[in-house]
């Protein structure tokens, strides 16, 4: 088999590979955004799907007529770019208009809809698809998968302990190992610690539908983020994305893996000081949980929009490591696809070999 056919049976092999994702999603290429709080917002969005990826919008504590404004601005920057594109919306289950929002995403048909930041309930699910959109979970474990599927997800991300932002305490190679076998009646896709296509090769031949990427976005030409907290992202090593700790087993606190740095020590007083009110009985454990959240907001919001990497959020992956400059969204969906073509293709050449 000479080089142009090999490479040519390898991109063959690639979208079939991922074709079930492509076909659920819409895209040419089963690459989802992460959806980050204020980095997934319309330029980062609308550029995603724009290069064949699947864009998600944050919506993080947007109140409902922000998410109005982001899905319609939005929707109007993919038609400036050439045509309709599909997109999704993220919506966090502890919203206090999480219904609200749902019904926003229904009047501006969006195709997507992804619930995170909690196990979703079965009302939820179906409101969401009686507005005619597909459904998409995170899934931190099998039974959970399981529990999701029988509640009407049409989609499942598993994301594992190497993402950025919030995650669990399981590696991502392990959920794929435990999941992608066990859950086939529905497309799954991978994420946490994805930074080269050769990976999501591997994840793609495990049974996935596609992956999650978000580290490997934030410095995008078009993502909004300030200079500074994109340099940290370029300087920063893979080691240098920590999760913070639970100072409290008996308070549960989700871990964000983040880049150290004051910001981080500042958390650890915040959750003391916050965990103690609890304690006295001051405020509840709801009330609590979301003083955190607003916390991580703010922080988030400073380092992002701001530029401040002292004091601010630096919400990272441990693929931060593979981040080496700024580039074009188009470029990194090229980069990753042919990352995962020439790893096929050498495969083909050392069978071709004997």
């Amino acid at each position: 088999m000479k080089d142009a056919a090999m490479n040519g049976w390898a991109e063959e092999r690639l979208d079939e590979l991922w074709a079930r994702g492509r076909a659920f999603l819409g895209c040419d290429t089963a690459i989802l955004g992460g959806a980050m709080a204020w980095v997934s917002e319309r330029h980062l969005v609308s550029a995603i799907s724009a290069a064949g990826g699947f864009g998600v919008i944050a919506c993080g504590s947007m109140p409902s007529d922000l998410l109005s404004k982001e899905i319609a601005a939005t929707r109007a920057l993919l038609d400036g770019m050439g045509g309709e594109r599909p997109f999704g919306v993220n919506l966090i289950t502890m919203h206090p208009e999480l219904d609200r929002l749902i019904d926003l995403c229904g009047e501006h048909r969006v195709s997507h809809v992804v619930l995170a930041g909690g196990l979703p309930s079965a009302a939820s699910i179906k409101r969401i698809k009686d507005l005619g959109a597909r459904c998409i979970c995170f899934a931190p474990a099998l039974a959970l998968a399981r529990k999701l599927v029988r509640s009407g997800a049409d989609a499942l991300v598993i994301e594992g302990a190497e993402a950025g932002g919030h995650i669990g305490p399981v590696s991502t190679s392990v959920l794929a190992q435990e999941i992608l076998p066990e859950v086939p009646e529905i497309p799954i896709f991978v994420a946490g610690g994805i930074g080269r296509g050769e990976a999501i090769l591997s994840y793609l031949e495990m049974g996935a539908a596609g992956v999650q990427i978000g580290t490997r976005f934030v410095c995008a030409t078009e993502c909004i983020a300030h200079p500074n907290f994109k340099k940290a992202f370029i300087r920063a090593s893979a080691r240098d994305a920590v999760p913070t700790i639970q100072i409290d087993p008996q308070f549960p606190v989700i871990p964000v893996r983040a880049l150290a740095n004051k910001g981080t020590a500042r958390f650890m007083e915040m959750q003391r000081i916050v965990i103690d009110r609890f304690h006295n009985g001051e405020i509840d454990q709801k009330s609590a949980q979301l003083e955190i959240e607003h916390f991580w907001a703010g922080a988030l919001r400073r380092a992002v929009i701001e530029g401040d990497v002292d004091s601010g959020s630096l919400m990272a992956g441990q693929s931060v490591g593979m981040v080496k400059r700024e580039e074009p969204v188009a470029e990194i969906l090229a980069e990753l696809r042919g990352q995962a073509v020439a790893a096929l293709t050498r495969r083909a050449a050392r069978q071709a070999g004997g």
